[in-house]
């Protein structure tokens, strides 16, 4: 075996061993020396999530307060006052909507003509059902734990939140007649997080258009399902846009550089440093987010309507067909 033959394979073990490689379930990696965080954030929004599904359906008590008075048309009442509304009512295994509603569901008239702004922020922590509860939750892991562990939960954790209360924002627009709750909007920012990250930390990639086209395929599979009726994709729309321009403020990540000092170890070669159109994508997104938000908020407050601005975008939320109505 010649000297290169061992330099080669010394290279090659020495970078399949470098700790500061880091791989992801992504299709694609990066090579970054920032420690990964432990996820703690994400799992504690799971937990009360769930925790909040179960007061929610403790104050229902299908038994006692179905419209209908008749116990057998709960479902699964063997569960007493945590059995489900009959089917025909709630077709996700959940609670009734007047329960939402007292409990903190989005509804246009309370937040605008009753002042309870706080609903902006509570709906995202009901669900309408266990099956809508799960389907949430395990997109909520799957997401979520990735992106603490590169960034940490004090970033992530603003994003969820803000992209929740964005969700809430344009559906309060749009919708008006009906009630919204779930963490969708919250978890459709995590996914503009993610494809923002990726577009202002591009050069640190590899597997790059692999990474990017497999993001895009998701959401606008995930966008599509919400033009079926009973879903709330403005909500999803609104908290992807807010997800989209957080994630240019608060995911960028430092490129880096090697020094011609060639007679220095690799570590002290390498200088991280932030490139001009991150610096450019950081400010558009930060005024956009500040207007985005002062606009839609001062709308809702004044009571507008989305839709008096928009002839078709109620397009956006439901498609009508033969087989569906989206009159309600």
């Amino acid at each position: 075996m010649s000297n290169q033959d061992l330099e080669r394979g010394a290279a090659k073990n020495q970078a399949n061993t470098n700790p500061n490689r880091n791989y992801s379930a992504s299709p694609y990696y990066i090579e970054t020396s920032e420690k990964q965080w432990t996820p703690w954030l994400i799992p504690m929004f799971v937990v009360a999530n769930v925790a909040m599904f179960i007061v929610v359906m403790y104050v229902n008590n299908c038994p006692t307060n179905n419209n209908r008075g008749s116990r057998d048309k709960c479902v699964a009442n063997f569960l007493g006052r945590f059995s489900f509304q009959p089917l025909n009512e709630n077709p996700l295994f959940g609670p009734s909507s007047s329960t939402l509603e007292k409990l903190g569901a989005l509804k246009w008239d309370r937040v605008v003509h009753q002042h309870q702004g706080w609903r902006l922020l509570s709906c995202i922590w009901l669900h309408a059902g266990i099956i809508h509860l799960l389907a949430n939750m395990l997109s909520l892991v799957l997401i979520g734990i990735r992106l603490e562990q590169q960034f940490g939960f004090v970033r992530i954790g603003i994003i969820y939140l803000v992209a929740g209360v964005g969700g809430s924002t344009m559906s309060s627009l749009f919708i008006r007649n009906n009630i919204s709750v779930g963490a969708s909007g919250a978890l459709f920012g995590l996914l503009g997080a993610m494809l923002s990250e990726l577009l202002t930390n591009w050069t640190i990639y590899t597997n790059k258009a692999a990474a990017f086209f497999t993001l895009i395929v998701i959401v606008a599979i995930n966008l599509a399902v919400g033009i079926l009726p009973h879903v709330d994709n403005f909500a999803h729309i609104g908290g992807f846009l807010a997800g989209f321009l957080l994630g240019f403020v608060f995911l960028i990540r430092p490129q880096f550089k090697w020094t011609e000092r060639h007679h220095l170890p690799p570590s002290a070669r390498r200088v991280s440093k932030y490139k001009t159109y991150q610096y450019i994508l950081w400010l558009a997104a930060a005024i956009l987010l500040v207007a985005g938000f002062t606009v839609g908020l001062v709308m809702l407050f004044r009571g507008e309507n989305g839709n008096d601005h928009c002839s078709w975008c109620h397009y956006l939320s439901c498609v009508p067909t033969s087989k569906w109505d989206c009159g309600n």
